[in-house]
């Protein structure tokens, strides 16, 4: 796996799909295009090979430039990073010889591999370029509403994120993601942008990218706490490997809520229930330092596997695959009362 590094469109790409693309290009792409203002503004797209939407979004807008001056032509320069190409021809978050391509930037906590020389070389090549801002962008498996995430509480971090969706979470876990080591460069964000095929996740996405390309700056003064609805990762819900699982009417030592997905982004209360549970069926959950505290926040009652103290999840699913190689779901807190005061 090596980096491939391009100054210009190579003919005919924006006419692929993303399960296209791997005729095309041989590997991650960092592609350099220039713009009337130098510090580049940094997309990566297809780090789950799943998730088509950046692509989409960076298609549709590059098109647009094109069709609208003759040639194409940016407010400001764009690097932009293809991750996963031969997961996308294949439709897979990552092939199973693959890491996760989120899980393998600077930062990163697990087992070095060739994917994590090649991301720490992206951002080199950010570095070098001084980089303006950084946006990765994603698709949800489940019901979410559009928003963005942020790995530092920041007055120009959060103005990005704001500029997306007054929903933003802030995680430090999992390590190892894009925003996370871009961060360390400029203001980063990571972009949620609802289902695949959501033609309303493509659009906002492409609306996103073009008003950042239009950004002189990103501003540093403090938003208002009505402007934005922050919320905090405090840990992470994964199912053990051992661990059967499904839903209704499958037979499993987990057997999941068929109405999982309509928690997301909700507060629930102590007590409600996200399984059935036999013959040892458990989940694990790990908060930011990584310790478990799965007793903390889950009770087995009468067969079922009910939540201890209130929280509210995200990115719940029903897709057995992203569980499996993801997890269950996270659990979050509000935390608008850590936005940087107004002077």
């Amino acid at each position: 796996m090596r980096l491939h590094e391009l100054d210009r469109l190579p003919d005919g790409l924006l006419e692929l799909n993303s399960a296209e693309l791997a005729t095309h290009l041989q590997g991650p792409t960092l592609i350099h295009l220039p713009g009337e203002r130098e510090q580049p503004l940094f997309v990566s797209v297809l780090i789950h090979g799943n998730e088509p939407v950046g692509w989409d979004a960076v298609r549709l807008l590059l098109r647009q430039s094109i069709e609208r001056h003759g040639h194409l032509r940016l407010p400001r320069a764009m690097s932009l990073f293809i991750g996963n190409v031969h997961a996308a021809a294949a439709n897979a978050r990552h092939l199973p010889d693959q890491p996760d391509f989120n899980r393998v930037w600077p930062g990163a906590d697990t087992p070095a591999s060739p994917a994590h020389t090649l991301m720490a070389q992206v951002v080199e090549r950010m570095a070098q370029r001084q980089v303006f801002a950084s946006i990765d962008l994603h698709n949800n498996t489940g019901t979410n509403p559009h928003y963005a995430c942020v790995n530092l509480v920041d007055n120009r971090y959060l103005h990005l994120a704001r500029l997306f969706s007054r929903t933003v979470v802030f995680f430090v876990r999992p390590k190892g993601v894009q925003s996370q080591a871009m961060s360390r460069l400029c203001p980063a964000t990571t972009l949620e942008c609802g289902r695949v095929g959501d033609r309303h996740g493509v659009e906002h996405a492409r609306e996103f990218i073009d008003a950042c390309l239009h950004l002189a700056e990103v501003p540093d003064q403090a938003l208002p706490p009505q402007d934005v609805d922050l919320f905090h990762t405090v840990a992470q819900v994964t199912i053990p490997e051992h661990v059967s699982f499904g839903f209704p009417p499958h037979d499993a030592q987990l057997i999941l809520s068929p109405e999982l997905e309509r928690f997301n982004f909700r507060e629930l209360p102590a007590g409600a229930s996200f399984a059935r549970i036999r013959d040892g069926g458990h989940v694990v959950v790990r908060d930011e330092h990584g310790r478990d505290v799965s007793d903390r926040f889950f009770a087995v009652d009468d067969g079922e596997l009910k939540l201890r103290e209130p929280a509210m999840p995200s990115m719940l699913t029903a897709d057995a695959t992203v569980i499996r190689q993801d997890c269950l779901c996270y659990l979050m807190e509000r935390f608008s009362h850590h936005l940087p005061h107004r002077h």
